[in-house]
């Protein structure tokens, strides 16, 4: 910033502590290697050893370390938030996703400190973004015409083989199949009385798919059917029973542990949620704050709210353990009575 009016009224801001509305601008110190924002409680520098910069990403690109007092690179600011908006639409809108080295350089800053600030705005990696919105562009694709082939390059994917492998490991199942509604997919069913009412367990031949609880068998039919709505339901035969056994004693028995596959469907962020969701030990609590500081991102807690009212697998995943700040019970999608039942029988089992 070679500007001498802009300096000397930066310079003046910093002496008086004087507020500068709605101006940002960063300064640095030469004989420390530290930047920081006006209003820093650090020692005022001498003139000739400071310098002005407009943005944070000019100042780390100039090579200064972020102060640990007033940490100008994590403050929430419209700088920061206008640096992530442009990355997720240049992943977005790019038909290769874009290395982490090219959006780092676009943003002025290094790869790592980058990729840290991204994850921290928007809960997962520059990657792991580009993989989700890669298979979500999938996704769309195969609702209209187009060949699965067709598909598979439109959406970016760089080989087929690659595409088939996100399509197993997201979909849970083939990508023809996804094209057609999971016309032909067989989803084996049991519905058995529990003392919180009928429970429905379904699974695909990748592992267990859902676990729900319900007071009515018809309105438990329609809810799986509506999350499949081209598959084949079947009830499911006697070699299902242990399948269902195992469930149904883990309702009971909540200190027991399930020796099943399982074949979660989520998005990267979603499954972020409830990978730490099943390391939460029974007997034990968590709040919504607390769950979104666990996946490193503090800002998206009703991000995780959402991730937990759209878990299917009731008790093996236990979004009943998830509570307010406070430690009152909050939403839970099968009801909050089942939810108190839940937390009591466990609470029991531990005393």
């Amino acid at each position: 910033m070679d500007d001498g009016e802009t300096e000397s009224r930066y310079w003046h801001v910093l002496v008086s502590r004087a507020p500068m509305n709605d101006e940002v601008f960063y300064y640095a110190v030469r004989t420390t290697g530290i930047f920081c924002r006006p209003g820093c409680a650090s020692r005022l520098p001498r003139r000739e050893h400071v310098l002005f910069f407009a943005t944070c990403a000019e100042a780390l690109l100039a090579g200064f370390r972020p102060c640990k007092r007033c940490q100008p690179d994590k403050a929430p600011d419209l700088e920061l938030t206008a640096m992530i908006v442009q990355a997720c639409r240049r992943i977005d809108h790019d038909e290769q996703a874009p290395s982490l080295a090219t959006l780092a350089a676009e943003a002025g800053l290094s790869p790592w400190h980058f990729q840290r600030v991204f994850k921290r705005h928007v809960g997962v990696t520059p990657k792991q973004y580009a993989m989700l919105q890669r298979s979500r562009r999938l996704r769309e694709r195969l609702k209209h015409d187009q060949s699965v082939t067709e598909a598979i390059y439109d959406a970016g994917f760089a080989s087929s083989s690659r595409a088939y492998e996100d399509a197993a490991l997201r979909f849970g199942m083939s990508l023809s199949r996804y094209k057609d509604g999971a016309v032909g997919m067989i989803i084996a069913y049991s519905i058995a009385e529990s003392s919180l009412g009928l429970v429905l367990v379904a699974t695909t031949e990748r592992g267990l798919c859902a676990v729900e609880f319900g007071d009515d068998e018809a309105m438990l039919l329609a809810q799986l059917r509506a999350s499949f709505p081209h598959a084949e339901l079947q009830a499911a035969g006697p070699d299902a029973e242990a399948i269902l056994q195992q469930v149904l004693a883990l309702v009971e028995q909540p200190e027991r542990t399930l020796d099943l596959p399982l074949d979660i469907q989520g998005t990267a962020f979603q499954e972020r949620v409830w990978q730490v969701l099943r390391t939460v030990p029974v007997g034990s609590t968590i709040s919504y704050s607390e769950l979104a500081e666990r996946i490193d991102n503090p800002k998206a807690v009703r991000a995780v709210a959402s991730a937990c009212a759209a878990n299917r697998l009731a008790v093996v995943i236990p979004c009943h353990r998830v509570v307010r700040s406070d430690g009152a019970l909050s939403g839970y999608r099968w009801g909050i009575e089942r939810k108190r039942a839940l937390l009591q029988r466990e609470q029991t089992t531990e005393s």
